[in-house]
């Protein structure tokens, strides 16, 4: 019997944990979201969006071979970690496209859609989880994603602070449904960096927005939130950088394009590849370009 992929429920992006006691909570996972099939065929790692992988993740296949079982579906999310053992997203990436297998890759599974010629997806949650977790053997590199105790608050200012990416709650009882669902919430943590200001956005009726780069790239926008004396200051030093070309690609944005000099520091979501829920906090000169082209 070959077994066929299965589109990934999704979590649905919200801004705080849920309350109550009838939600999991468990650790999010800045890597890929992978589906592990075993079969009459072998063993196959699915992305999610259906590509096979099997080939870039040969480690975890070898070991996903061993799971004494006839045949399963398991999801999860293929991570590597770096010294700190944090999940580690750019090195992820290195490692998926080396033609070296990385020593650092493990895959954390976190549900279980069917075993040995039977479909679970109509399970509750927390019993397919049971099974999975005795079908899975320690110390290996698939490893099972530990539901954390606590509340939904007390579990997310755990994650705050050790630096981790965010947090999944799923709620008690619920089935396995494909696509996006309320019954899964996913809560990220936020950072702070320092990015190029490249430009500013300001349209009547509109909050105003700063454009951001990072080593020259594009990388979103954020809502100019800070107090009244520092945003007059960023507009006094704006007119003095107005009139640079377009960056490529952004020609269409009605935007006034700065000459290279100021820094934002940025509030911004964790985990995601552009700017989400960003915000400019405050601004300070570029030693390394202040004066250029002024």
């Amino acid at each position: 019997m070959r077994l066929k992929f299965i589109k990934p429920m999704e979590p649905d992006l919200v801004d705080a944990p849920p309350q109550g006691d009838e939600w999991i909570h468990e650790i999010k996972f800045d890597g890929y979201r992978t589906q592990v099939i075993k079969d009459d065929d072998g063993i196959r790692l699915i992305t999610k969006n259906g590509y096979d992988w099997t080939g870039r993740y040969s480690q975890l296949a070898g070991e996903a071979a061993a799971i004494e079982a006839r045949d399963f579906i398991i999801d999860g999310e293929a991570i590597t970690v770096n010294e700190a053992g944090l999940s580690d997203f750019h090195a992820l990436q290195t490692a998926v496209t080396s033609r070296k297998p990385s020593r650092d890759l493990y895959l954390v599974a976190f549900d279980l859609l069917h075993l040995n010629g039977h479909n679970l997806r109509d399970m509750p949650v927390e019993d397919r989880r049971d099974i999975l977790q005795a079908l899975i053997p320690d110390d290996g590199r698939i490893q099972f994603s530990e539901a954390m105790p606590g509340t939904g608050d007390a579990v997310y200012h755990l994650v705050d602070q050790a630096g981790l990416e965010g947090m999944v709650s799923k709620r008690k009882g619920s089935a396995y449904r494909s696509g996006p669902t309320m019954n899964w919430r996913k809560i990220k943590c936020f950072t702070e960096r320092d990015l190029e200001i490249i430009g500013v956005k300001r349209e009547a009726g509109k909050p105003a927005m700063a454009l951001l780069a990072e080593n020259g790239r594009y990388v979103g926008g954020a809502f100019i939130t800070m107090n009244r004396e520092i945003r007059e200051r960023l507009w006094n030093r704006v007119q003095g950088k107005v009139g640079a070309l377009a960056p490529i690609g952004l020609a269409k944005e009605k935007a006034e394009w700065l000459k290279p000099g100021l820094l934002g520091r940025v509030r911004f979501l964790k985990g995601e590849e552009k700017l989400r829920h960003a915000s400019l906090k405050d601004f300070r000169e570029d030693d390394h370009n202040s004066g250029k082209g002024d």
